[in-house]
């Protein structure tokens, strides 16, 4: 796991990039490294993980061709086999990255075709002056690019580029909307207009006549399908595929540990973890007493002290206690987007508490729930059908007993009152609609009333945007349109980017079995009425876990890697609600209309509504403001208002 950037066309294009190296030194603390000619400047930072040796040092320079790489190919030594018999190639070191180079100048873009793994690389051709960069199939990892009629630049964090001469800093309207309706910035946008995001499973080129082509070089196919096998056939197949892609993603020549919520997604990974790794640690995150009275928090410390007793794995808890306050603007500065997911922290604590006992790569059970339909939104939204088949009298008399509920009572929140309120929110809308609403802060009239008139049409894109990925297949699988909605939207969006951005400011690499090439493709052959049987969620992976890890897992109620967000709006955070969100901080903006942003306030804190979230948003986006446009710290100040050591955020968290 890594860092790049690369920089054409600026005066002193060797500066950006050296720059470059000191801004995202926290992805690559082993090694920074720079490589120019007159046209680039090429930066790397290393996180040593395959082949330790300086030999494997970046950016790496073989024949004609320049490559710094960010990520893993976990069939890599497969790939270097079939280079050496077909090609005869020889090799200079045992690392995945000239395996990588190879397989381009062998294959050209094709090589995309054979890799299995999350990547974002870019490839300098000296001969032709071209950029061949790549994203992996499911955008695990990040590549930034932004492009004036003379000057290109990439990098794998936006604070690398913000600031680059000609850079436009206007803000993108759409992703500022999607980023209050979501709490993620959706697309292939930023929250600049100079700066997008290459897509996942696309390339593009650049050449020395300033021209950009972005290609597509794979996709699902819808058109195969697992229909006719049973299933417990089917529930085989997946077991047997998650062997094999948790057994690739052990490759690595440091320790690897993994992730345990006590959930099925991460014991199921962990289990299998230990059959081919004989000592594995394991880390959860634990809560404290006080923030457990503000709301219902999942008991992860129980479930996964006694998988951990079970399987022997060596395990760590790490009970949190952050000062908030001190260290959410840091977050805010780190994740590079206004990302109002307080999970984000969860993970770089337990990223950093790990990479102080020295571990370098943690396995996550993320994606199983995009791709088995695991969240708790996905049986509402079906549900939402069955609700919407009864009288309309017995409908409006159950919105209006709901309606007049509290959803707190004192410090107390009442959850079921939560749900039921959110619930009636999409219940009657159509399919498409109702599913988008199920993880939406705010409906299209409720963001005009948020929003100043200049943002509305952006919130017609918004809409369209996932229309256009619902719609894109499976049109006759409510359940599979669901999935392969969450793997274009909310995978990439949210979950993959703050995962890529909390842990790398530890200088650790998570890995994700769930998210592999094989695995989605196959999951995405399993009948949507397998993934929801009987009104079950991710029954078919439940079904291929059976044989693996405890009924007392398998049969636990789902639970949400989340934190104490309610408790941290109504107690620790309440004055710098009062601040971020006053009436000159608004108003100053001219985005957000100060009257609806109060009444958001106080009806949760009079426990009317719940609005936690939109709350904690809406000082994320003005915290980003601060970081990200208020900020007037010259280029050589950058490291410094930027970089996030270990001992700059708090360390409010016990190691058990």
């Amino acid at each position: 796991m890594c860092g790049i950037a690369g920089f054409i066309g600026f005066s002193d294009n060797l500066q950006h990039a050296q720059a470059a190296n000191e801004i995202q030194r926290h992805r690559g603390p082993d090694n920074q490294s720079t490589w120019h000619d007159n046209y680039v400047a090429l930066a790397h930072q290393r996180l040593s993980i395959i082949d330790l040796s300086e030999a494997a040092n970046q950016p790496f320079q073989k024949g004609e061709h320049i490559l710094i790489f960010n990520g893993e190919i976990y069939n890599y030594i497969e790939l270097q086999d079939k280079l050496k018999s077909e090609k005869q190639v020889k090799f200079y070191s045992n690392s995945d990255t000239e395996v990588v180079l190879e397989m381009y100048n062998h294959y050209g873009h094709e090589c995309l075709q054979y890799f299995i793994g999350m990547f974002a690389f870019a490839i300098y051709s000296r001969r032709s002056q071209t950029i061949f960069a790549a994203r992996d199939h499911f955008g695990i990892k990040p590549f930034f690019y932004s492009k004036t009629p003379d000057t290109f630049a990439f990098s794998s964090e936006l604070k690398t580029l913000y600031k680059l001469p000609g850079f436009d800093k206007s803000i993108d309207k759409k992703a500022l909307v999607s980023s209050l309706a979501y709490q993620w910035v959706s697309g292939n946008n930023s929250m600049f207009t100079g700066c997008k995001k290459l897509p996942p499973a696309h390339f593009l080129i650049y050449t020395p006549e300033q021209k950009l082509t972005i290609k597509k070089y794979w996709h699902l196919d819808p058109s195969k399908t697992l229909a006719k096998k049973s299933f417990r056939e089917v529930a085989d197949l997946i077991a047997q595929s998650m062997r094999e892609s948790v057994r690739r993603h052990l490759i690595a020549d440091v320790p690897v540990s993994s992730f345990l919520s006590g959930g099925l997604d991460s014991s199921l990974i962990s289990v299998l973890a230990k059959e081919s790794n004989n000592h594995l640690s394991t880390y959860t995150i634990g809560t404290t007493a006080s923030d457990k009275k503000g709301e219902a928090m999942p008991d992860d410390e129980k479930f996964a002290q006694r998988l951990a007793k079970d399987f022997h794995f060596d395990h760590h808890v790490i009970r949190i206690t952050p000062d908030i306050v001190r260290d959410l603007p840091r977050m805010v500065k780190t994740l590079d987007e206004p990302i109002g997911d307080p999970a984000a922290l969860n993970t770089f604590l337990i990223c950093q508490s790990a990479g102080e006992k020295g571990v370098k790569v943690l396995l996550s059970g993320m994606g199983a729930d995009e791709i088995f339909f695991g969240y708790r939104r996905h049986q509402a939204t079906m549900l939402a059908q069955k609700f919407n088949l009864l009288p309309d009298f017995l409908k409006s008399l159950i919105k209006s007993i709901i309606e007049h509920l509290p959803v707190k009572v004192g410090k107390h929140g009442i959850r079921i009152v939560r749900w039921a309120k959110r619930f009636l929110g999409f219940a009657v809308l159509p399919f498409e609609k109702a599913y988008r609403q199920s993880y939406s802060y705010y409906n299209e009239v409720e963001l005009k009333k948020l929003l100043a008139p200049s943002y509305w049409p952006a919130i017609d894109q918004v809409g369209m945007e996932h229309q256009v990925a619902f719609q894109a297949n499976f049109i006759d699988d409510p359940v599979n349109q669901i999935c392969q909605t969450d793997l274009q939207m909310f995978m990439v969006g949210l979950n993959l980017t703050y995962t890529d951005r909390a842990s790398m400011a530890a200088s650790v690499e998570v890995r994700v079995p769930f998210i592999d090439k094989r695995v989605i493709e196959l999951a995405m052959q399993v009948p949507g009425n397998l993934k929801y049987y009987r009104n079950n969620l991710k029954a078919i992976l439940k079904k291929a876990a059976n044989k693996i890890v405890p009924s007392y897992i398998i049969t636990r109620k789902k639970a949400s890697f989340g934190a104490p967000i309610r408790s941290w709006i109504s107690n620790d955070l309440k004055p710098l609600v009062d601040d971020l969100l006053s009436k000159e901080s608004i108003n100053q903006r001219g985005i957000l209309n100060y009257d609806y942003v109060l009444k958001l306030i106080e009806d949760d804190r009079s426990g009317k509504k719940d609005n936690a979230y939109q709350i904690y948003q809406l000082i994320t986006l003005e915290l980003w403001f601060r970081a990200f446009i208020d900020d007037h710290t010259e280029r050589t100040d950058i490291q410094e208002h930027f970089s996030i050591p270990h001992t700059q955020l708090s360390k409010n968290y016990q190691v058990i």
